[in-house]
């Protein structure tokens, strides 16, 4: 405090010194108060290391401080080269989540296109698509259902993906538009969580193509001379030796910047096509061209009734949906690196239900051959792969090991685009004094060590069911985000009151920075999913429940879209018009330009 004190009065005295000649009486004033301030300070110091020394009272080492302040120093993110000012204004505004100006602004039309490619030619897509097959429809029923579901899929996507693209912003700053400044960062939080589950479970996919890697070089056999001493049903330690490895290579691409990846898509696209289509018509070749065309697996299924068939075709849509709940929210996250306003619009609408229903196709057939040959309905590719190897022939190995890699740097490019980078977004919003997108990235990917996923991908049953049960959340998220957008501000976005917390500002709504309307229409829309999601977990209820829980996206967006409608109009807010005028408003949406934007942090308290 005395330390402070004697600052304060040494820039008096400047002041003073600069601003008159005249003022020597002033002058002498100011030096005498300072110097008696030094004294006092000089005294109280001395004075408490003596109690210190005598032990009468405990005063914390400076050492010990002065180390606390370097790793401080060490960890907090340098903006312009300056230590940021706190942790409020740095969640406010920072330079990770400002919006991205023209130079960062480099993916066109074409690598949107490279982007839904590298993103659809994964092992994930292939096992999504096995859905429709397991719950008993043929194969010409099941691609209906993924071209279908996957072009919902893609409006859902564009539809969230405008915000990013007109105004450049990532996913915690527009999220804060419709559910406030303070808010926001719950709705952060859930998609976070997502992130790191995703990461996990896709490296363990990637973990499996190491272990066919590992066993086409030094033998079939590999798994079982290497010593299992983790002792559980779902994972051995040559399995777990896998997934460190995949882990570890993971690492050097997250240093990578998000508007630099779009060389490491368009490696990937180039690669995982040759070895998706290669793997197929290998496995073709095995089953002499013979498919199994109908169901796969019990005989049965194919007689279903009208009303279990149509319930079927339901759950195979909704499970694109379901794959889809994370990306769909974070799309601003890739849409802001648009040159045009164009530029993500046409290319997503059109190139993810392509893409997604071409793979879906060579995964189906696949599984079909698969069955013909084996009489296993193999929903994992790698498992057919796996099934390659028990034939020892050169040729057999040297064609796992280069599909195998394939695929595995597949799944890196789904990681770094699908949970990486948009948890390292994610963790900037949170606390952005220390964690910048890089960090985040790093955090997440430590994180997903903790997550089990040789538990969650034990069986298909598990993995479909934990996607359902996070879309329930995520969808209500999702139907008052693009509510807020194209009905109540009809894409009007105020980029300076995204960054501020000032009492009165638009996007705090209140003293908690919350949005009441948007929270009320997001717990609403959660509810008549949650006893679905009770059942699909364990416990009995009734069929009712569990058949609206097959359309939990359905429900939850639109459910959670009207009850937010209804309140904006019975509850107005400030910045948007009243009763009827509500629904007749002008289009507001326009191109950001942002090369000046800057110094916004100003607006925060």
């Amino acid at each position: 405090m005395l330390s402070s004190e004697v600052y304060s009065t040494e820039n008096d005295i400047e002041k003073v010194s600069s601003t008159s000649s005249d003022t020597e009486q002033e002058l002498k004033k100011l030096h005498q108060k300072n110097t008696d301030q030094k004294v006092q300070t000089r005294t109280v110091e001395a004075s408490a290391q003596e109690l210190s020394d005598t032990g009468d009272i405990n005063i914390p080492n400076n050492k010990f401080l002065r180390w606390l302040r370097r790793i401080d120093d060490l960890i907090t993110i340098k903006e312009n080269g300056v230590n940021a000012r706190s942790i409020l204004q740095t969640f406010v505004y920072n330079d990770a989540l400002k919006p991205v100006r023209s130079a960062e602004r480099t993916w066109g039309w074409s690598h949107y296109v490279f982007f839904w490619i590298t993103g659809s030619f994964n092992i994930n897509t292939w096992q999504i698509s096995a859905t429709g097959l397991q719950l008993g429809l043929n194969w010409w029923q099941t691609w209906i259902c993924v071209w279908v579901g996957y072009s919902i899929v893609a409006v859902f996507l564009v539809l969230a993906s405008r915000v990013g693209n007109m105004y450049h912003l990532s996913f915690p700053i527009a999220v804060r538009v419709p559910f406030g400044t303070y808010f926001s960062v719950w709705i952060v939080l859930n998609r976070l969580v997502m992130a790191v589950v995703w990461m996990a479970t896709l490296s363990w996919l990637g973990s499996q193509c190491v272990q066919l890697m590992l066993r086409s070089i030094f033998g079939n056999d590999l798994n079982t001379r290497i010593h299992d001493t983790i002792g559980s049903a779902n994972l051995t330690s040559f399995e777990f030796l896998c997934f460190i490895i995949f882990w570890v290579v993971s690492m050097p691409f997250l240093w990578l910047p998000p508007h630099k990846l779009r060389y490491v898509f368009a490696v990937k696209s180039a690669i995982t096509p040759f070895a998706a289509f290669g793997f197929l018509i290998w496995t073709l070749v095995r089953a002499k061209g013979h498919l199994s065309m109908g169901t796969l697996g019990d005989e049965s299924a194919g007689k279903m009734s009208q009303t279990a068939l149509a319930w079927a075709v339901i759950r195979s849509i909704v499970s694109a949906l379901d794959n889809f709940s994370t990306l769909i929210l974070n799309a601003p996250d890739f849409s802001r690196f648009a040159t045009t306003p164009k530029s993500s619009m046409y290319s997503q609408l059109f190139a993810l239900p392509v893409c997604y229903a071409v793979i879906s196709l060579v995964g189906i057939l696949s599984a079909s051959a698969a069955y013909q040959v084996y009489g296993i309905n193999y929903w994992n590719p790698l498992d057919i792969l796996s099934r390659y190897l028990d034939h020892q022939h050169p040729g057999n190995r040297a064609g796992v090991f280069l599909i195998a890699f394939a695929f595995a740097f597949d799944q890196l490019g789904a990681n770094l685009s699908g949970n990486a980078i948009p948890a390292g977004t994610d963790m900037t919003a949170l606390l952005p004094k220390y964690i910048n997108i890089r960090r985040g990235s790093y955090i997440c990917a430590c994180l997903s060590l903790a997550i089990t996923p040789w538990n969650l991908m034990a069986s298909s049953s598990k993995f479909t069911t934990a996607l359902s049960a996070y879309a329930v959340f995520l969808s209500a998220i999702a139907g008052v985000v693009v509510t807020d957008y194209y009905i109540i501000r009809r894409g009007y976005v105020n980029l300076k009151e995204c960054y501020s917390n000032a009492p009165g500002s638009m996007y705090m709504y209140n003293r908690y920075g919350t949005n009441w309307r948007a929270v009320v229409a997001y717990l609403v829309g959660i509810v008549p999913n949650f006893p679905g999601f009770i059942g699909s977990v364990g416990p009995s209820v009734p069929e009712g429940a569990m058949r609206v829980f097959y359309l939990n996206y359905f429900i939850g967006f639109l459910i959670s879209a009207l009850v937010y409608i209804g309140l904006v109009y019975w509850f107005p807010m400030d910045d948007v018009p009243r009763g009827k005028a509500l629904f007749h408003q002008p289009w507001r949406e326009e191109w950001a330009e942002v090369e000046d934007f800057g110094e916004v942090e100003k607006l925060t308290i």
